[in-house]
């Protein structure tokens, strides 16, 4: 492109200075005239060359890029924990106040887990009268809030949110649930129960 307004230019300027002095300055218009084209010709070839040796400079930063996938495994493995303070006979409450909660402020139904370790939700337990092909249908559909049972958590797969209530069962259920319901959760890991239990499953202050 630089070199079609350059060239008529060139004309231009070797036609006016024959036509108008054609005794004493016809031998400064032949010394523009090869000045400017071989000038022009390199210059704009020249730079031609320089950005397309940066241009690979960009691939490898693609390949860099691609190198950058390690820092997802980093949001997966720590989600925030919530702790809910609630007696064995209220963890069912408390999970149920804490997933109208998620629900008010804008969560999807999909998006959320309920996990129990002693007793089954209602809600689980009715669906699974169906049949469990049915049950994890509804699982796998993952439009609406989800209940399980810790038992079989393992077959759930990662949400945005879970939240479990520690509702019964023994401390080595609880022990397991915690740990799978953390894997499970990707941001936010609810956990309605006692305390002093939950951190003596955990081994740590919530």
């Amino acid at each position: 492109m630089p070199l079609i307004p350059e060239e008529p230019q060139i004309h231009e300027s070797a036609q006016g200075p024959r036509a108008t002095p054609a005794a004493g300055r016809t031998a400064p218009t032949p010394r523009p005239v090869p000045g400017p084209r071989t000038a022009a010709a390199p210059r704009p070839g020249r730079p031609g060359p320089g950005p397309a040796r940066p241009t690979p400079s960009a691939q490898r930063s693609h390949t860099s890029a691609g190198q950058s996938v390690p820092p997802r495994p980093e949001n997966r493995s720590v989600p925030q924990i919530q702790l809910i303070p609630a007696p064995v006979e209220g963890a069912l409450d408390a999970a149920g106040e804490a997933v109208d909660l998620l629900l008010d402020s804008g969560r999807a139904p999909g998006d959320i887990l309920v996990l129990t370790t002693g007793e089954q939700h209602p809600w689980a337990a009715h669906e699974l009268s169906f049949g469990e092909t049915a049950y994890w249908a509804q699982h796998d559909a993952g439009d609406d809030v989800f209940y399980a049972d810790a038992v079989s958590a393992g077959r759930a797969t990662a949400r945005p949110v879970v939240v479990v209530a520690v509702n019964g069962g023994s401390d080595e259920d609880a022990a397991q649930a915690l740990p799978l319901a953390m894997s499970r959760a990707r941001s936010l890991l609810i956990v309605c129960g006692d305390p002093q239990r939950i951190n003596a499953v955990l081994g740590a202050g919530v």
